[in-house]
């Protein structure tokens, strides 16, 4: 519930992945465990170019999902099937910073997603979320062929919202993608446990916790 003060925000945009999911160090951790890697072996995959160009042709849409789990798997050592189920099987839903974007949508602020997306085939990673009914706006990289942090793709969304820039906030785990949001004049805030942005975000937006 809102409370008697107008918000100063109109519009609030969150990251996908380790926003509205788990955190995504843990994630990463728990994969690495349930495969027999040692620990820190997903992310230097991610870190090696071959790893970050399988990355971003996949958020782009110019690769498929199962190219990735092939082009990764030979990376981090690893059979590739179903890679990238395995990989996200531990990303649950954040369900404090969920709470808030329902409450904050009920509110009259307007919301969205901005996910470097990661494939829906054949491991749809949004599946459960209902995010096309659950908020305003949902901007997913590979649709769009453009991925965080190029600006272009807050445009996007802060065009779908139909909001200015300065009257929205920008949840993210990364601050890469919070530094491009913010030159564009839209609020960052750094997210990397779900209840203290939760209650951040409540405090931002003048919302109580119901």
């Amino acid at each position: 519930m809102a409370t008697s003060a107008e918000p100063k925000y109109q519009g609030l945009i969150f990251d996908f992945f380790g926003v509205l999911t788990f955190n995504m160090v843990e994630v990463i951790s728990y994969f690495e465990d349930r495969e027999g890697l040692a620990r820190g072996t997903f992310l230097r995959g991610w870190a090696d170019p071959r790893g970050q160009e399988l990355f971003r042709r996949l958020e782009l849409g110019e690769i498929t999902q199962t190219d990735w789990n092939t082009g990764f798997a030979a990376l981090i050592g690893v059979a590739p099937d179903d890679l990238m189920a395995r990989y996200l099987h531990d990303a649950f839903p954040a369900h404090h910073v969920l709470k808030v974007a329902r409450q904050a949508r009920a509110a009259g602020i307007r919301t969205a997603v901005v996910s470097n997306s990661l494939g829906r085939e054949p491991y749809d990673p949004y599946a459960g979320f209902d995010l096309e009914r659950s908020f305003d706006a949902v901007v997913l990289s590979e649709e769009h062929g453009v991925r965080k942090p190029d600006a272009a793709i807050f445009r996007l969304a802060l065009d779908e919202l139909g909001v200015p820039a300065e009257r929205c906030l920008f949840v993210d785990d990364s601050e890469q993608n919070l530094a491009a949001a913010h030159r564009l004049g839209i609020t960052p805030l750094l997210a990397l446990d779900e209840v203290v942005a939760a209650r951040r975000l409540r405090e931002l937006l003048g919302l109580t916790d119901e």
